[in-house]
């Protein structure tokens, strides 16, 4: 397995629209309390709203305020596209050339030793970020333990183990697993939380459930669900495999 490089996480997903940024903000609000100096990082955000001649990355906009980060937003999100299509594309469409090389500088820029360094990758762990390079490559790169964010739903087993496993594959610790429960619908007599615990053989984090057009943060009815991993987080930066 490769060096860790910085104390922190990096967070990603089964697939787009899992809850990521939520989960994200409230563990960078639930590190922040700990004493912990975060940086958040959502290097690469499409689907930025534009006022005037700028355009928003709410995402990254969302951690910085979690964090009670006073770094500058374009450090957090130094890239931001319009079109809200994979950021591979958005980029392309744009005439920016990413690459990995510069997307990992971009996440350690103004990082001290003992700062957490927490990563919100976009989509997907396989899904494009630049050309040539998967959420995944980069993860690798930073040589971070990951979080992976999945949503309680029919299918999300098998996406959850195929994940898991190309995590594996890439040699980084998996810190955890989240099932977040952003739908009300099906059938009752489903259980992934006991499903997915049974095949991974540890406990996943199950999320209460929560409206995603909620007006006010919804990452903060978050917080008491993922204390006990920010504690985790907390107190074993310097092994990360005990997590």
């Amino acid at each position: 397995m490769a060096k860790l490089i910085h104390r922190g996480l990096f967070v990603t997903g089964t697939d787009t629209g899992v809850g990521k940024t939520r989960i994200s903000a409230a563990l960078a609000q639930l590190l922040s309390e700990r004493k912990l100096i975060v940086r958040p990082r959502k290097p690469v955000e499409s689907g930025c709203r534009r006022e005037g001649d700028r355009l928003v990355p709410e995402d990254a906009r969302t951690l910085q305020a979690a964090a009670r980060s006073d770094e500058p937003l374009e450090r957090i999100c130094p890239y931001s596209f319009e079109p809200a299509l994979s950021p591979e594309r958005a980029a392309a469409l744009a005439g920016t050339s990413l690459t990995l090389d510069g997307v990992r500088a971009a996440c350690l820029q103004g990082v001290a030793e003992n700062d957490f360094l927490l990563v919100e990758g976009a989509g997907g762990f396989y899904s494009p970020l630049a050309s040539g390079v998967l959420n995944a490559d980069l993860a690798a790169a930073l040589s971070l333990p990951v979080l992976l964010v999945t949503t309680d739903r029919l299918g999300c087993i098998g996406h959850t183990l195929m994940a898991v496993e190309a995590i594996n594959r890439r040699g980084l610790v998996l810190a955890g697993v989240v099932l977040n429960r952003i739908e009300n619908h099906g059938d009752p007599r489903m259980n992934n939380a006991e499903d997915l615990s049974r095949w991974l053989g540890k406990p996943v984090i199950v999320t209460g459930r929560f409206d995603t057009g909620t007006v006010d943060p919804g990452w903060m009815m978050l917080r008491p669900t993922l204390a006990a991993l920010a504690d985790r987080l907390a107190a074993g930066l310097s092994n990360p495999a005990r997590i």
